[in-house]
């Protein structure tokens, strides 16, 4: 084995045991029982496959160490742990494992099914209470399915885990960095603003407290104090109740993301007794209490006139909405 060899094997090796394979551990050793390569250097040479042993082991309860001693089977493993090396992202860097996400999400959400997952978000997220710093993006949803206001979200988290499997393969990553990005994926896959996600969201092993959504029936008052709640302003529950642009409310082209839900909230269809039954039926209570109440009205108006606020300020809030509550990885 030469220099450059021994090293591209102990690089590889290393890449592998400091990224997602941290149940995989392994050893160099000579006759006499002593490390040969440094992970920090990998400046020792070993001339000869005779001298060199590895001892593999795992974590997994009941798993003994493996001894690698002939030259095919190190062989056999030099070649597997360097394709492995290339499939995995150094060190388990967020910005590569970011864009493998994009991208095995936009395999499996497609514009139908994109309100439903960015509905997944708000929920997820939308249990967070400041006073107590309870709930928040936590991936707790998983355990909430069966709760009334979550009904129909079972479906969306099934999609969704279709491409975590493939995801986690590569790298281990939590629901709650999972639904955030797959929320913001959503929304730029029906045509809305690209929205950036930062990952290292730990996730819940117990469901949030019950009743922490606002109901579908709240006034504007009503709602803003509940947002309040939750350390939102109105501009920012205005911006965030736009994505009702999106899905079967009936705020223009359900697979496109634009300012149509403003601009449709001001016509009040809802309110004309000349209109079909399916007019009246446009929005929740809690879209139409929107334009009953001044300060709602004037951020309605405003991203009705002017996409790119609605975007700008949708975004922001967003990025606000998928870091509530949410605990951190620490380095």
């Amino acid at each position: 084995m030469t220099t450059t060899t021994a090293s591209l094997f102990e690089t590889s090796l290393f890449r592998c045991r400091s990224s997602s394979c941290s149940k995989f551990k392994y050893e160099f050793e000579s006759p006499a029982k002593t490390g040969i390569l440094s992970p920090a250097s990998c400046k020792h040479v070993v001339r000869s496959l005779r001298a060199l042993r590895i001892r593999c082991s795992s974590d997994d309860p009941g798993s003994g160490s493996v001894f690698l001693s002939s030259r095919r089977k190190m062989a056999v493993m030099l070649s597997t742990v360097q394709l492995l090396s290339h499939l995995l992202p150094p060190k388990g860097n967020a910005a590569d494992i970011y864009g493998v996400m994009q991208s095995e999400i936009r395999k499996v959400v497609t514009k139908g099914k994109a309100a439903g997952v960015l509905r997944l978000v708000f929920h997820d997220a939308g249990t967070f209470e400041l006073d107590d710093n309870t709930g928040g993006i936590n991936g707790s949803i998983a355990y909430e399915l069966e709760r009334p206001e979550n009904t129909g979200l079972k479906k969306s988290l099934k999609v969704l885990a279709k491409a975590k499997i493939m995801i986690d393969a590569i790298q281990p990553v939590s629901w709650a960095d999972m639904t955030s990005v797959a929320g913001s994926e959503a929304v730029s896959i029906c045509g809305g603003p690209t929205i950036p996600v930062v990952l290292g969201r730990l996730d819940s092993s117990q469901p949030d407290p019950e009743d922490k959504l606002p109901p579908e029936t709240l006034s504007a008052s009503g709602l803003k104090e509940c947002f309040k709640r939750k350390g939102f302003s109105t501009q920012e529950l205005v911006a965030l109740s736009g994505a009702h642009t999106i899905g079967s409310k009936g705020f223009g082209d359900p697979f496109t993301f634009d300012n149509a839900y403003y601009k449709i909230l001001l016509e009040k269809p809802w309110t004309s007794t000349t209109t079909s039954k399916m007019t009246s039926m446009v929005g929740l209570p809690s879209d139409h209490a929107l334009v009953e109440d001044d300060e709602c009205l004037r951020w309605v108006k405003q991203y009705a006139e002017d996409q790119d606020k609605f975007f700008k300020d949708f975004t922001n809030a967003y990025i606000k909405l998928v870091n509530s509550g949410a605990k951190w990885k620490t380095l």
